[in-house]
């Protein structure tokens, strides 16, 4: 087992975990989306809250979320390593006589996405605690429909969206997760050695129209919550 931790530690092992992990959320965030976007049906929140209920009470689906939050535990800290491990890198490369162009442009690349991570990493724990943690031990209140009481979870987000600060902060967080994306969907498919002179173009395109469209699918919500 000891070659199987070696490979995890190492910096292809890492950059392979950051790949798996990467592509699982970006599936999970398409689901996410459309779930999200049922607040903007102008039901009250009938169809979110039920729509909330069965994402918190389905067996499967409570097992996806447990590896959904090991998922990003794991790409964070995966991600981190790298990070200071190529900072380590550029450090040492002061003193050398000679560094390419190729390894200054990957280190301040990498660079680059450590610091967008981090500031994705501080809007997940803001938005876990806003949302999803006052919905298991916050004071909820709770909806009926057709004989069915549920958790009013709609309520808790049109609240949080009516403050202009909240809402700016969410669309700023999109803005970056969208730069993440842009360049870490190919990425992933690049370190899984899933590239091919036939196909790379349109994982190309499909990386950069996903980047764009589902982040600024996730911003429209809050900002048509605020102006309605």
């Amino acid at each position: 087992m000891n070659w199987f931790f070696n490979f995890l530690t190492s910096s292809i092992g890492r950059k392979v975990i950051m790949s798996l992990t990467g592509l699982f959320l970006i599936l999970f965030l398409v689901m996410h989306l459309i779930g999200n976007l049922q607040l903007l049906e102008g039901d009250g929140g009938e169809k979110f809250n039920l729509y909330a209920k069965f994402m918190t009470t389905n067996p499967l689906i409570k097992t996806i979320s447990y590896l959904l939050y090991a998922s990003i535990l794991l790409h964070a800290f995966q991600g981190w390593a790298l990070w200071r491990k190529n900072r380590a890198a550029r450090g040492d490369a002061r003193y050398a006589v000679k560094v390419t162009r190729a390894v200054n442009t990957n280190s301040n690349f990498a660079s680059g996405m450590g610091w967008l991570g981090t500031i994705i990493f501080i809007f997940l724990l803001i938005h876990l605690y806003q949302f999803w943690l006052q919905m298991k031990i916050g004071n909820v209140g709770m909806a009926t429909y057709d004989g069915e009481t549920v958790k009013d979870l709609y309520t808790l987000v049109a609240l949080a969206y009516e403050n202009p600060l909240y809402v700016i902060f969410y669309v700023v967080s999109m803005l970056v997760i969208a730069f993440h994306l842009y360049h870490g969907f190919q990425s992933a498919f690049q370190t899984l050695g899933l590239n091919h002179k036939k196909y790379s173009p349109l994982i190309h395109f499909l990386g950069k129209a996903y980047a764009i469209l589902v982040p600024l699918g996730f911003a429209i919500i809050p900002v048509w919550m605020y102006l309605n």
